[in-house]
C-alpha cells in the first residue's frame, strides 16, 4: 500500500512547464525532521535516476546536473507535501516520477536508501 501519492503528471510539449505533487495517502504519515523527500524519475528501457531533493528540517535542495536551473524543489511543511517545478521541458525528461522519503539526509542522491515510494505519475514531453 502506497503511503506517498503523486500528482500532477501529464502530456506537453517540449519548451513547457508542468508541476507534479506528493503527498502522503493518509493524514497519520509523517515526515520527520530528518527525512529527506526525493524525486526520481525512470524512462522505458532506462534505469530509474535521481532528479532532485529537499532535506526536511533545513530545506536543503539537491537536483541532478541533467535538471539544474530548470526544476525546483519545495516543500511545504505543514501540508507534508512536496512538489516539482519543472520548466523548459525536453523529450528527455519524460518518465515516470517517483516520490519517495529516506531517514538518512546524507544519502539523498541514492535511491536505494529511500524506504518510502509513491506509485508514480507520467510525465511526457513531446519534441
Amino acid at each position: 500500500q502506497a503511503q506517498l501519492v503523486e500528482s500532477g503528471g501529464g502530456l506537453v510539449q517540449a519548451g513547457d512547464s508542468l508541476r507534479i505533487f506528493c503527498s502522503p495517502s493518509e493524514r497519520t504519515f509523517v515526515i520527520y525532521a530528518n527525512d529527506v523527500m526525493g524525486w526520481f524519475r525512470q524512462a522505458p528501457g532506462k534505469e530509474r535516476e535521481f532528479v532532485s531533493a529537499v532535506t526536511w528540517r533545513n530545506n536543503k535542495k539537491y537536483y541532478a546536473d541533467s535538471v539544474k536551473g530548470r526544476f525546483t524543489i519545495a516543500r511545504v511543511a505543514a501540508e507534508n507535501t512536496v512538489y516539482l517545478q519543472m520548466n523548459s521541458l525536453k523529450s528527455e525528461d519524460t518518465g515516470v516520477y517517483y516520490c519517495a522519503r529516506n531517514s538518512d539526509p546524507y544519502t539523498w542522491h541514492d535511491g536505494s536508501k529511500y524506504s518510502v515510494w509513491g506509485q508514480g505519475t507520467q510525465v511526457t514531453v513531446s519534441s
